[in-house]
């Protein structure tokens, strides 16, 4: 491990640690535990091994890839600063994320695979790691594969990775934070919490991940009463995910493959 990876692990650590105690300071929905339905699962299935074994089965994805292909000897943004080739990979990425996430959706059999992102029902810094295999599987190769095959430097993927943690983290906290104007630009809880909401209104809305202008420029913004009133529920409305640790984990990930018989999506 090198020098840019340290720091970036400790950074995403710290975060997680800042978060869960800037949650018990100042909640967006006051009462919600620390350690709470589900925490064990994701922390530790999702967080840690998956997120392992699949940084495993990308990379060596990514590898075959590089191996058979010159895209990389090309090395299209090589005489770039490093900090714009991160500031490119983040707005093209974030892009990419916004029309697929959109497309989760719409599309039924990517909604399966959406799904278990949604069931958690106390949002909070960490409900964001919970995303099925498969999800992740797709949209990481997607998010790494052109840092590598377009020659990016080194460092770029690292720390790219460590911001879109750090940013997932800021989103899904259980924190009462008013961004006002830059509402309009970056993303944060107030209206992202929306996205997991069971209110009606706010359903397939505010899919941008770090950057809301997607949403705005796009439609799909929901923010009611420029943050004055507050989601209240959240997860899905048609099925209740287990959450006994270890191995209800094992069933989640098989619920995105069971017969669609629940009626239209409620949440």
């Amino acid at each position: 491990m090198n020098s840019v990876e340290r720091w970036t692990l400790l950074a995403v650590v710290v975060s997680g640690v800042g978060f869960m105690l800037l949650e018990r300071r100042f909640p967006y929905n006051r009462g919600q535990p620390a350690f709470r339905t589900g925490f064990w699962i994701d922390i530790v299935l999702y967080c840690v091994v998956q997120s392992y074994v699949l940084g495993i089965v990308i990379g060596r994805m990514i590898q075959f890839l590089d191996a058979h292909s010159t895209l990389a000897s090309l090395g299209a943004l090589a005489g770039w600063p490093v900090i714009a080739q991160i500031a490119f990979f983040l707005v093209t990425h974030d892009l990419y994320i916004y029309w697929f996430h959109r497309l989760q959706h719409r599309v039924p059999w990517l909604w399966r695979l959406h799904e278990a992102h949604h069931s958690v029902q106390q949002v909070d810094w960490l409900s964001g790691v919970r995303s099925h295999a498969l999800e992740i599987l797709i949209n990481q190769s997607v998010e790494f594969a052109p840092i590598v095959l377009l020659g990016a430097a080194p460092p770029v993927a690292v720390i790219k990775g460590a911001i879109s943690a750090i940013w997932g983290m800021f989103i899904h906290a259980n924190l009462d934070v008013r961004l006002g104007p830059l509402q309009y630009v970056v993303n944060g809880p107030e209206m992202h919490r929306w996205h997991h909401a069971t209110d009606r209104a706010a359903y397939d809305k505010n899919f941008a991940t770090k950057f809301a202008w997607w949403d705005w420029l796009f439609g799909t913004a929901f923010f009611p009463d420029r943050g004055c009133r507050k989601a209240r529920g959240y997860g899905l409305a048609y099925v209740q995910y287990p959450e006994r640790f270890p191995l209800d984990y094992f069933v989640q990930q098989a619920y995105a493959f069971r017969p669609t018989l629940e009626p239209e999506r409620e949440a």
